[in-house]
């Protein structure tokens, strides 16, 4: 399987960028009014992306060696995914206000922002060890 390690690390990045992406067009639209992005095709879409990322993060797991993982930032990456996913669902859908949901939008962009540079360093400190250590 490690044989295929370049393709599953290219495909995982790129579904992480395009469901970023995706995510932040579809909370700009919501909060100027837009009704299709919760379209069902939109929102399945984006169900498809998600499930294919998650497939690539699963896979490359499974392939790397342990000792990757040894200071904690793949913990810390998935902790913040939940948060993520947590603050886009009230972002998207259950935000009472449009207030509310713009911050909550805000604020899981910025999350995924430091899932981002915690992948890019493999570092618990993501966007900060990048900033005070690169």
């Amino acid at each position: 399987m490690i044989e295929f390690y370049p393709q599953i690390k290219h495909a995982h990045i790129g579904l992480a960028l395009f469901s970023g992406g995706l995510f932040a067009l579809r909370g700009a639209m919501l909060l100027t009014g837009a009704g299709w992005p919760n379209a069902a095709p939109v929102r399945y879409l984006s169900y498809a992306v998600d499930t294919a990322l998650l497939t690539a993060a699963m896979m490359l797991l499974t392939i790397l060696p342990r000792e990757l993982y040894a200071n904690g930032w793949l913990a810390v990456k998935v902790a913040l995914i939940v948060a993520y996913v947590v603050l886009g669902v009230f972002a998207l859908r259950r935000g009472r206000t449009r207030g509310v949901r713009a911050a909550c939008y805000v604020a899981a962009l910025l999350v995924f922002a430091q899932v981002y540079c915690i992948a890019r360093s493999h570092h618990p400190l993501g966007a900060l060890y990048l900033l005070c250590w690169a």
